[in-house]
């Protein structure tokens, strides 16, 4: 057994905590004059909350701005008697000014709407999603959540969306896996109001995997960056992506059904509207998808069922019931992946005008599970106006397992190319057969306490910091074998054993502060730093970070943005391990010691990025908007890793730098009246030198003449170019009957077979992978549209689609099995993903 255990908090905590007294302490400024109270919130005509709207007093100073829940609360001294009565003012770029007579003799507890400013409106015009003022962030899109929720995709999976961004890549249709800008699946961050979400550690291919955290059903805010974010998001090098839950301020409920599974929510509002709730549970059975695959046909019952619900109470006094709040997001989520595979085929190319197809024989079956349980509370407070501070508890536990016992037996031939009996198989031979086991089992234990503030001194400045502490314990279970055996010849080490036992328990510290300066209306200057330090391998990781935004005065419709800083992720138990062999018996057998490194650093990576945005009007005088943005990461301390299907196999060393360098482009607007698309597009190139990897040269006469080193070699994720397209059509004067096309484009992937360390970054490529997505849908509204007038549990509207996914039925390619024959000779056998077909959706919504 393997056991590394560290606790304690030593020197790192002190560090942070001189970290934390650069956060300035505004509890002493106290007002000697007499004050009173104003709160409320601000929402769109729409009547959804409104984030970043700055409220004040017309010629006074001080003010606030409203939170993601479009609150606000500050104080304001009382006039003296015989003057002007005060007049409150609410602006935000996008909108239109609100001036409103404050009386003061009354409670004070406003509900202020902003209707668009025609002048330089956005998506927001039609009063979905509510985008907020962005001018200060680079790399940072904001989406529409009912976009996410109609897009056609094979599983009405959310993060297929994100797929559509410049820079993020995903090549396979069955997994919520995505990379940005050259990154891995494992290198992005997830927030969902506020707390951290994890994945199942142990899936190693796309068809095992459930749908992605979030529910789109009850998403009321989506942000999504690509690069250079602020320090109050965590330590990770690719991405951040935050949501924020809707809080429902009247009834609400939906349910979906489709072929593949489907979905309901409930949301409704206490009497005294202090208690708000926000349920919804989804099922998926991927079955009728699965089917469609080439490789390997049997019976599939992959089954997946997740439940979330959120709490928020205020609790604050009568005069201002949202001064404390308490927030509670629950989630389970359970995942039965069964498999009892029997035939499979697949057509490949060896050489010139060359086809083989292989066909295989199965017998067995396999069982994989992931359960997990995670849970958040979110204490809210505002101290003062222009304080407010949160406590959050999080914890997460997940049980996984992994069963398999399969043989599979391949037999090669090849495909004829002549006109007679064309494409039909010739030359059958047998190849041989393969055997796998396994019996793993892993348990994840997580749990965090973190503390954040939030100072708002002016109208022009904005201080936030925070510190949070983690315990994590991890126990995984390996016992894996595997067997080949080729037609009358068996290759050397025929088989080969894992087994392991391995218990992690650490803790993890972090601690951020920034600073956000509006040094006018055109200029935003962001900066802060970030520290995390871990107990295993003792280090602690500093990450500064700056960003800066400027709109010229003559044009207000542009900004140029620029931001750079240093991006850490520290390791986590999958980086750590590897397997290492230990010893070979005389019986040809591979013996396998999965091992951690505990001495792996964290992974760093530098972001420079510079763009720019502008907001135009086509002819028509529809609103469009243009973003376009070019970054450069170094990385040191890299990890090198190989792509398996959904499986990163990581070296668990610290023995290579890389970079990440590209462009990118994005047109959105309303290229058809009503309805918002956009166009996207990627360009890319990621290196990595490993040390000490080399390639044989060889002489003349064939011979090899020794060693050299390979240099920068492409990453796993190199694809060059990434176009992604999302566009909505609807007939003429009639909006409720619509056309949706979702497509993706990536140019081919580097790979190489396994073991075979002087292949690997080979300029050998993948097939591209194309797949386009249609969808048509049909609105039908049976209830009264008007709010105020609709009953609770009223059916409102009828959503039914049509959906042909993968429409030009490409074959594309989600991995490669490698086969050997008699001869030695290693082929690289595609495994295809899923084929067209065709699926219904019905949204009911009341």
């Amino acid at each position: 057994m393997h056991s590394i255990y560290q606790s304690g908090v030593r020197k790192p905590l002190v560090l942070l905590g001189l970290l934390l007294l650069l956060a300035p302490l505004p509890l002493a400024v106290a007002q000697q004059v007499a004050r009173v109270l104003v709160s409320g919130a601000v929402r769109t005509a729409a009547g959804q909350p409104l984030e970043l709207v700055v409220v004040g007093v017309e010629g006074e100073p001080g003010g606030t701005t409203t939170d993601a829940q479009g609150r606000f609360s500050f104080s304001v001294a009382r006039p003296a008697a015989g003057t002007k009565p005060l007049i409150l003012i609410a602006r935000r770029v996008g909108f239109q000014s609100q001036r409103l007579p404050l009386n003061l003799g009354a409670a004070q507890n406003l509900t202020i709407i902003l209707g668009t400013d025609n002048r330089l409106n956005n998506v927001v015009v039609r009063g979905r999603s509510d985008e907020a003022d962005t001018r200060e962030q680079v790399s940072v899109t904001h989406l529409d959540p009912r976009t996410a929720k109609e897009l056609p995709s094979a599983f009405g999976d959310f993060n297929k969306i994100l797929t559509t961004l410049p820079g993020v890549v995903a090549n396979n249709e069955l997994t919520s896996t995505y990379s940005v800008r050259g990154g891995n699946y494992e290198e992005n961050l997830v927030y969902v109001n506020g707390f951290e979400i994890y994945r199942p550690f142990l899936v190693t291919a796309a068809q095992q995997e459930g749908l992605s955290f979030v529910n789109p059903d009850l998403v009321s805010k989506i942000e999504f960056s690509t690069g250079g974010w602020q320090p109050k998001y965590g330590d990770k090098l690719s991405s951040v992506l935050s949501i924020d839950y809707k809080k429902p301020t009247r009834f609400e409920a939906s349910g979906t059904a489709s072929l593949v599974g489907g979905t309901a929510h409930v949301g409704a509002t206490s009497p005294n509207k202090r208690i708000s709730y926000l349920a919804g549970i989804r099922y998926k059975n991927a079955q009728y998808v699965l089917r469609s695959l080439k490789q390997a046909q049997g019976g599939y019952n992959p089954t997946f069922y997740d439940g979330q619900a959120n709490i928020n109470v205020d609790l604050g006094p009568r005069n201002n019931p949202e001064r404390t709040t308490l927030g509670l997001l629950t989630t389970f989520a359970h995942n039965d992946y069964r498999f009892t595979p029997e035939t499979g085929v697949a057509t490949f190319s060896t050489g010139l005008d060359q086809l083989t197809r292989v066909f295989i024989a199965y017998d067995g079956r396999e069982r994989m599970q992931y359960d997990t349980y995670q849970g958040g509370l979110n204490l809210r407070h505002n101290f003062t106006p222009n304080l407010q501070g949160e406590l959050l508890v999080g914890a997460l536990i997940s049980r996984e397992f992994e069963y398999r016992d399969v043989e599979a037996g391949y037999t090669f031939a090849d495909v004829n190319r002549d006109s007679a009996d064309y494409n039909q198989p010739v030359r059958q031979r047998d190849v041989g057969s393969r055997f796998d086991h396994s019996r793993n089992n892993l348990t994840a234990r997580i749990a965090t306490l973190e503390a954040r503030g939030r100072w708002t001194p002016g109208q022009h400045h904005t201080v936030r910091w925070g510190v949070k502490g983690g315990r994590e314990k991890i126990h995984d279970t390996l016992d894996e074998y595997s067997f080949v055996d080729s037609a009358d010849y068996v290759p050397d080490r025929r088989r080969s054993v894992l087994r392991s036992d391995l218990n992690l328990a650490s803790y993890r510290y972090q601690g951020y502060a920034q600073h956000t300066i509006d040094l006018d209306s055109l200029h935003t200057l962001t900066y802060g730093v970030r520290a995390n330090y871990w107990t295993v391998n003792g280090q602690l990781t500093v990450s500064p970070r700056v960003q800066y935004a400027f709109t010229p005065r003559k044009r207000p419709n542009v900004s140029y943005k620029f931001a750079t800083g240093v991006y850490n992720q520290p390791p986590f138990y999958r980086e750590l391990r590897n397997q290492v062999g230990s010893r070979a018996t005389p019986q040809d057998v591979l013996v396998q010691q999965a091992q951690l490194n505990p001495e792996l650093r964290a992974q760093r990576s530098l972001h420079f990025i510079v763009g720019n945005e502008v907001r135009f009007k086509n002819r028509s005088g529809r609103d469009f908007k243009f973003t376009g943005e070019a970054y450069y990461k170094y990385l040191t301390d890299v990890v090198p890793y190989d792509v398996d299907n959904v499986r990163l196999r990581y070296y668990a060393k610290n023995n290579a730098r890389a970079y990440a360098a590209g462009i990118e482009g994005r047109v959105a607007g309303e290229f058809v009246k009503g309805a918002e698309s956009w166009f996207s597009l990627g360009l890319l190139t990621t290196r990595e030198n490993v040390a000490g990897d080399s390639l044989t040269v060889f002489s003349s006469d064939g011979n090899p003449a020794g060693k050299q080193p390979k240099g920068y070699i492409r990453r796993p994720t190199d694809q060059r170019v990434n176009l992604g397209v999302f566009f909505q059509d609807h007939l003429p004067n009639n909006p409720s009957v619509r056309g949706y096309v979702n497509l993706v484009f990536g140019s081919g992937l580097p790979f190489s077979p396994p073991d075979l360390p002087e292949l690997r970054g080979t300029s050998k490529l993948s097939r591209s992978y194309k797949r386009v997505d249609l969808g048509f849908s049909k609105v039908i509204s049976l209830g009264n549209t008007h709010e105020a007038s609709r009953r609770a549990g009223q059916l409102e509207s009828l959503w039914i689609g049509l959906e042909i996914l993968n429409v030009l039925a490409a074959n594309n390619v989600g991995g490669y099995s490698y086969v050997q024959d008699i001869n030695a000779v290693t082929y690289s056998v595609p495994n295809y993903l899923s084929q067209r077909v065709v699926n219904l959706r019905v949204i009911a919504r009341f």
